[in-house]
Parts: C-alpha cells; structure tokens; sequence
C-alpha cells in the first residue's frame, strides 16, 4: 500500500512525500486509529485504489452547493487557470473544488515535510538566488493578486523541497529551512485574504516549526504577529493577544515589535480592554522610532510594515474603543494621506492598505451620521479589482452596511444606493468565485 500510495504521487508529478518507511509506519499508525490520512493521502489512496472519494471512509459527500447568479463564468476562469497544477489529480468523482484543493494541499504538504524535516551541496544552485525569489515573493505578497502569488510561492517552496532531499551541509540545511519558515508564513498570509482559514493557520504552523527549529527569533517575532493577524480575523480575541504577547519576546523594537504592539491593540480593544489597547499603541509608537535592524526587514515588502500601514492598524484598534472615534478618525485619516504620497524608501504599500484604512474611516463617518463624508471615504475601497477584493475588504465592508442600517438612515436614498453599491462590489471579489465552488471558504 505504502509502495502504490508514492506511485500515485509520483503519477501526478508530487515528488514530496517522505521516504516509504514513513509512509509505511503512517499507515500502520491510520489502520490503528492513530489519526487519519490527510487531504493529500486521502486523494492518493483513491488514485491506488481506483475508487471515487465518496467511497474513502464513511463520511457522505455532500451536494455541490448552487453557483449564485453571476458567478459561473468567474469561477470557471478561476478553476480553469489552476487546473493544471496537480496534473491528473482532477479525476471524476472526486466532489472536492479545484481551489479548496491546491490551498489544503499545499497546506497539508507543509505540514508533513515540517514533520519529517532532518535529512543532511547545493550544488550550482545557491541560497542567494533562492533568498532573491524570497524577496521578490514578498513584496509581490504586498501588490500581486493573491491567488498568483499564492501559486508562485508554491513552486519556489517546492523547490526548497527537491534541495533538502540532497546531502547538504549543515548550514546550507539551516537556509533551507529559513526559506520555508518564511515561505509557509507568507503563503498563510495569501491564504488569509482567499479565506482559507484552517489552511492559513496550517501553513503559519509549519512556518514555525521550522523557525524554532532553527532558533531564528526574528522570524518566530514575525510569525507570531501573522497568527496573531489570523486570530484577529477570526474572532479569537484572547489568542490573537496573547499570540501577539508572546513574540515580544523575539522582537521588541523598530518595525516588527511596533507591528506586535498593534496587533496587541487591536486585539485588546475587542476584548474591551481600552487601557491595555492604548498602551500598545503608545508602545508601538516609541519602537518604531526605535533602531532595529534585521534580515527580514532588509528584504521588505511584506517584512517591513510601512508607516501608513502602521497608523492604518493604530486607527482600526481605536476605531472599536468607545469613546476614541476622533483618535481613530485621526490615526486613519493620517494613514490614507501617507498612502496617496506613496511609500517612502524602503517600503511597499499593499495594495489592500489603503482601502481597508477608508473602509474604517467611513465606518467612524457612519457613527456620527456624517453620510456624505462616508460614501467619500468609501471610493478607494469600491474602486478596488476584483482580483484584490479579498475577504478582509468584503468583511469590513459588510460591517459598513450594518451601520448604513441604523436608524438615521432609514429612508435615505444615498444610504440605499451605496449599501447597494456594496453588494455588488461582493459579487464581483475573488472570493466570490472561491465561495460558489464546492468546498469552497466558509
């Protein structure tokens, strides 16, 4: 079984699975009850076996949900422009989205190689040019449409795979495994704006097991502050503090301890915590003028938080304190005119910066009733393509039509027009096609 599983790997040009005792004591390990196979495996034995996925196991396959109006056509471009990646992999029967798919895949890869990391050069190919990959991986994290860079990222974090299974010197060996801690963070943070949370907090898992691993404490600082960004996200309030917490102890000063601050902040803020929230924004302020300087922040983009971003997340931490609504208005409004100057030496603006920032501003707008003032803020955020209208942007906007429901409101036909505005900006995100797919983000 172990033997036909690689096959099935090797067949659909998957190079990455461990060595056939490891695949032979996990299954002995799944035929006792010892966990169970991942997306992965579970994909494989079917192609061994020859049997459609519904018949793997005993769970049912559940209905293909229907596509709503207007997204057929977005979600076959989609489904087709990534088909390819898992050649064969795509078989009839299996009742999985092509999307869902690649993500969890990639995410369960991840996983398993952080497990079985450890076999100890390069050869002609060597760690600069694979660091210049990670460079320009990063900043395109910050101005590329997700799902791109997602699968670029994919191909240069399975190359470090291919390398390691080469005898290699122990420092080429701790290189590798900090491209793939650094790797496995950023495709979580792409992850997070297609709404793949599981296979988000998966792929920043696995980034830390190599970090660790490693000992490399700039990168466990940077790590934490993405999982605390994820638990932020989803509501866990008290791990996305905590979290935040914890990787002050990697990194306290410049850029990166600022961005731990503020994650804190935001965090604080939802829990309730005001004075605790506007401690670490004071905190924040006073690292970021402080001199730091390490390699993740010389690479840039995604590793170097610029200042508008910064007083973008200020503000939001603000913006949910009662009582600080002309704080946050102000941190929000100084963070859109850094972004319209453009990003300073040094740094990248993302392109979701600039638009979540307006969407905070026009929620603040809504709360004093000033409309006209909110439907302005609100322009950066409509204007965005769909291929960047990622889950953070729909989710704050739909925060923004709640308040468009508040009494003062009622019977506005300016309200009606932008909550309208809205819906359709929903329709046409990139994460409308993920949703229509079966399987697809919850």
């Amino acid at each position: 079984m172990a033997r036909r599983l690689v096959q099935a790997g090797r067949d659909t040009g998957d190079t990455t699975l461990p060595i056939l005792d490891h695949v032979y004591r996990n299954i002995y390990g799944w035929e006792r009850g010892e966990g169970r196979p991942t997306e992965r495996y579970r994909l494989y034995y079917c192609k061994a076996l020859a049997i459609p996925a519904a018949q793997f196991g005993t769970a049912p396959t559940a209905p293909a949900p229907q596509a709503p109006p207007g997204t057929a056509k977005a979600s076959s471009r989609l489904a087709g422009s990534i088909a390819v990646a898992y050649r064969g992999t795509d078989g009839p029967g299996t009742g999985d989205s092509v999307v869902e798919r690649e993500i969890l895949m990639t995410a369960h890869e991840s996983s398993d190689h952080a497990e079985q990391a450890g076999q100890p050069g390069l050869g002609d190919t060597t760690p600069g040019q694979l660091r210049a990959d990670l460079v320009l991986l990063a900043h395109l994290n910050d101005t590329g449409e997700p799902l791109t860079v997602f699968l670029q990222m994919r191909r240069t974090r399975d190359r470090i795979y291919r390398l390691l299974d080469r005898k290699l010197w122990p420092r080429e060996q701790t290189d590798l495994y900090f491209l793939l801690g650094c790797l496995n963070g950023l495709m979580g943070n792409v992850v997070i704006r297609l709404g793949y949370l599981d296979a988000a907090e998966e792929l920043m898992r696995a980034g830390w097991a190599y970090a660790n691993g490693i000992g490399h404490g700039p990168l466990r600082g940077q790590l934490r502050t993405q999982m605390s960004y994820l638990m932020y996200w989803r509501g866990r309030y008290t791990e996305g503090r905590d979290l935040a917490a914890d990787g002050l102890r990697y990194v306290s000063d410049g850029r990166p301890g600022a961005d731990l601050h503020v994650h804190l902040a935001k965090s604080a803020a939802r829990l309730g915590d005001a004075d605790t929230a506007r401690q670490a924004i004071r905190n924040a302020n006073e690292a970021r003028e402080r001199d730091y300087r390490d390699e993740l922040l010389e690479m840039g983009g995604q590793f170097a938080i610029s200042e508008a971003t910064h007083h973008a997340s200020a503000g939001a931490a603000l913006a949910t304190i009662k009582g600080a609504e002309g704080e946050a208005a102000a941190e929000l409004e100084r963070a859109i005119g850094l972004y319209d100057d453009g990003p300073a030496q040094g740094e990248d603006h993302w392109f979701g910066g600039k638009p979540l920032a307006s969407i905070d501003l026009a929620v603040v707008r809504l709360r004093s009733g000033a409309l006209d003032a909110a439907a302005a803020a609100l322009e950066p955020a409509l204007a965005l393509p769909a291929g960047q209208r990622i889950t953070q942007v729909t989710t704050r906007l739909a925060a923004a039509r709640d308040e468009l429901a508040a009494p003062v409101f009622r019977g506005s036909a300016q309200a009606r027009d932008l909550g309208e505005q809205i819906e359709e900006f929903g329709r046409e995100a990139i994460t409308a096609g993920l949703h229509s797919l079966p399987g697809g983000p919850g």
